[in-house]
């Protein structure tokens, strides 16, 4: 098995919990990080080259994402607040107040015009950005705190992850209603929607699972022969990716579960893991602090790009 050299992007000084690549668009694509240094940071993502910090947050950054064009950035920190930014210029657009801690966050995938927060208060707020001082919608009180957040089919229904609490929450947005439980052995500690917006990949520790988006069908389940924290999917070329505990990123067939790659490098567990926009290449966030840049199918490019 020939060694993968990745791209190895530092800057952050302490771990990485969450990453998000946008969407391609004409100006390519880019890769946002949050971590517990509460600098989120966005880098180019063809090479890892660091474009700019988001100053402001005053605690651990949990979450930080992109909208579809790529124009605003979006965080959660452990400083009670979500934040809207100007991915280009980096300055904040507006401050979210919220009366706990902030673990997720997400926008409408059309006109990215919502944003959905999530957390330690056991509570979806749905912020409207053409009108952000406004009251925010709010879906029922959940009985744990909010992991993950995430709008589907076509931005009518929410689905989340709870922080210590097996299962899915399928909410509608129209009504403001919970819908569905989706049951799970373990608590889900990631959830990716592909960037087609068909599939849904979650990893809760000894299973990775796939479900289609529009009818929240279960395509593929996977026990796992190593602990998976986050999981992301390629389904065109039948591939997932998994990392965790292990501190190894593993890459697996999707539809034999057999491991094709292991990457190792990390020097801590992977907490996140994530396709880029154009299934060349995957990233990993590690405790460790750092993101590598995996180039499966093309190892010459990758070792010419590392720094």
């Amino acid at each position: 098995m020939a060694k993968r050299v990745p791209i190895v992007c530092h800057g952050h000084s302490r771990p990485i919990v969450s990453i998000d690549w946008s969407q391609n668009t004409p100006e390519g694509y880019f890769l946002a990080s949050a971590s517990k240094d509460g600098k989120p940071m966005l880098r180019h993502g063809e090479n890892g080259d660091w474009y700019g910090t988001f100053e402001g947050h005053k605690g651990a950054v949990w979450a930080c994402v992109l909208d579809t064009p790529a124009l605003k950035c979006a965080t959660g920190s452990g400083d009670f607040s979500a934040r809207l930014w100007d991915a280009c210029g980096g300055n904040q657009l507006h401050e979210f107040q919220h009366n706990h801690i902030v673990r997720t966050v997400n926008f409408s995938f059309q006109n990215s015009n919502k944003l959905a927060t999530g957390g330690m208060e056991k509570l979806v707020r749905i912020f409207d950005l053409e009108k952000p001082a406004a009251e925010p919608l709010k879906l029922p009180p959940a009985h744990s705190g909010i992991r993950s957040v995430n709008f589907i089919q076509n931005d009518n229904t929410i689905i989340c992850s709870y922080v210590d609490k097996p299962g899915l929450g399928v909410y509608d947005v129209r009504s403001l209603q919970h819908v569905q439980t989706i049951d799970t052995s373990a608590p889900v500690t990631s959830i990716e929607i592909s960037f087609d917006q068909q599939h849904i990949t979650t990893a809760e520790g000894s299973h990775v699972r796939v479900f289609e988006v529009g009818s929240l069908n279960q395509v593929k389940s996977h026990r796992m022969p190593a602990p998976a924290e986050s999981a992301s999917l390629c389904w065109a070329k039948r591939k997932f990716v998994a990392g965790g505990e292990d501190m190894w990123v593993h890459l697996y067939d999707l539809d034999t579960c057999q491991e094709l790659e292991v990457n190792k490098g990390h020097h801590g567990p992977v907490h996140a893991i994530r396709w880029a926009p154009t299934y060349d290449a995957y990233a990993s966030g590690s405790e460790d602090g750092t993101i590598r840049i995996w180039f499966p199918d093309l190892p010459e490019a990758a070792a010419a790009a590392a720094p």
